[in-house]
């Protein structure tokens, strides 16, 4: 059976060079894939674990805004962290952007394949007949 183009369809700029889609929606879930700190243009954001923490929840941010999803329709979240010795400082700057959120999460020690300190993929819940109209 085919994919209904209606309830499953990419999401964001997809970048020529890689083989997936910076978010997909299927029917009333967006699935992010892994961001990490950009700024608008797409320009990394080096710095510390907050500013890169920052860049990379303002990442999510932007492609779900897409859709018409703010960060407290995030269910569901999966960190990526360079060294656990930042959880803490990550960890506040988390939970500013996702104050008063209802979500799961789950962060761990990995190595990206680029240099950064941090890389978050995230689930949203956001039923199709709340989708904003363009």
């Amino acid at each position: 059976m085919p994919r209904d183009p209606s309830t499953h369809y990419a999401i964001g700029k997809k970048n020529p060079n890689l083989p997936f889609h910076p978010a997909v929606r299927a029917g009333d879930y967006i699935y992010v894939s892994g961001q990490v700190s950009k700024d608008a243009d797409g320009n990394m954001l080096c710095g510390s674990i907050e500013v890169e923490t920052a860049g990379t929840i303002e990442a999510i941010q932007r492609i779900i805004a897409e859709e018409g999803a703010t960060l407290q329709d995030v269910c569901r979240v999966t960190t990526y962290l360079e060294d656990t010795r930042d959880f803490g400082r990550y960890n506040a700057v988390f939970k500013k952007y996702f104050d008063g959120a209802i979500l799961a999460r789950t962060t761990v020690q990995a190595s990206a394949v680029i240099t950064t300190r941090i890389e978050m993929e995230a689930i949203v819940y956001l039923p199709l007949d709340r989708k904003k109209e363009d």
